[in-house]
């Protein structure tokens, strides 16, 4: 059986948290060197109690140097014998670029919306805070420890902080990608004591990005689209007239002559505006209605204004003549200038 002289881990896996030094063949004896690394934390553990933690550092092994083993294997005099302890090394630096996303919709209340279902991607980091705590939490005596034995547990854990974030922040669905770095930093602050029980600490969370169900988002494509054509329902009416008209114009007909085109094309701007104006429930003026145009075979009698046919000798109401005083009344014929007796009929006139 031979002595380790000198103690130490080199990191191979950078997915590697916990790795244990495989003393099944080698013993510690006074003199042997440990040696920890930046990033690193070495703890010796006798018959699975976790004795001294190692910062990184250049230690000699003595009775000084690992009080606490010294007084749990009861040496008076300082180990001059070889002994056997497990040394576990455990990596303290940040893992990074880790993924996480809800394996199934988070349903959330939306003011605008009502109950929608939501899907959330994006990236987080952490590192081992408390080698002692996490040891004695988590990894316990397994002879390596790797970041996939804890990352489905931890990404269940930001889940439901995200879903608390979501649901207490009130934020709109469509207002969330203005506000990542805020529920970002709302699901850090919210998950952090459960980290350090565990001796862990998440020293990033970041939310890339929220994604709706596709039939939601084909209706909120649907409902962009038609609100950039109400905006500018002038223009796409009066394109589409133009474009009607420009086809009119090849064939025969008033709207396809020379001049039925101009009158055609103008009819048809008319005809736009009109439907813009009916889009908008903006009423259309109504047109003048033609007045009747006044009779011409009709008169006044001149006595009592009756009205009365053009061809009428007498007024059916007063029963007076309708021509002039030199007229006479008995056959309407005219009358001369000088004379008491009608030419026509001989009735007396004056």
């Amino acid at each position: 059986m031979g002595i380790l002289k000198v103690i130490e881990w080199t990191e191979t896996d950078s997915d590697t948290i916990v790795h244990k030094i495989n003393t099944a063949e080698n013993t510690i004896n006074r003199g042997s060197v440990l040696t920890v690394r930046e990033s690193q934390v070495a703890i010796f553990c006798d018959k699975g109690r976790m004795a001294d933690v190692f910062l990184p550092g250049y230690y000699k092994l003595e009775t000084d140097s690992i009080p606490v083993l010294t007084k749990l294997l009861s040496w008076k005099y300082g180990f001059e014998k070889p002994f056997k302890s497990d040394i576990y090394f455990v990596n303290t630096r940040q893992f990074t670029n880790m993924k996480w996303g809800t394996s199934s919709p988070i349903m959330i209340r939306d003011k605008d919306y009502g109950a929608v279902r939501v899907r959330g991607f994006g990236t987080y980091a952490f590192r081992v805070d408390d080698a002692y705590i996490f040891m004695k939490e988590l990894s316990g005596t397994h002879s390596s420890f790797l970041t996939r034995d804890i990352t489905d547990y931890i990404r269940s854990m930001l889940v439901m902080g995200i879903s608390d974030a979501i649901g207490e922040s009130g934020v709109p669905v469509l207002d969330m990608a203005a506000n990542l770095f805020e529920l970002s930093a709302a699901v850090k602050n919210s998950l952090n004591n459960r980290f350090k029980s565990m001796g862990l600490e998440l020293t990033a969370f970041n939310v890339e990005s929220f994604s709706l169900p596709p039939e939601l988002e084909k209706a909120l494509d649907e409902s962009t689209r038609l609100g950039i054509m109400r905006k500018n329902i002038d223009v796409y009416t009066q394109i589409a007239q133009a474009d009607a008209l420009k086809e009119a114009a090849k064939n025969t007909g008033a709207a396809g002559s020379t001049m039925g085109a101009g009158i055609g094309m103008g009819m048809g701007l008319g005809m736009g505006q009109a439907f813009a104006n009916m889009s908008r429930g903006i009423a259309q003026p109504t047109q003048p209605q033609a007045k009747p145009t006044a009779q011409t075979n009709t008169k006044h009698c001149i006595h009592c204004g009756a009205q009365i046919s053009a061809s009428a000798k007498f007024c059916p109401e007063c029963g007076k003549p309708t021509a002039e005083e030199n007229v006479c009344p008995q056959c309407g014929a005219k009358l001369p200038a000088k004379g008491k007796f009608c030419p026509e009929c001989g009735h007396k006139v004056r």
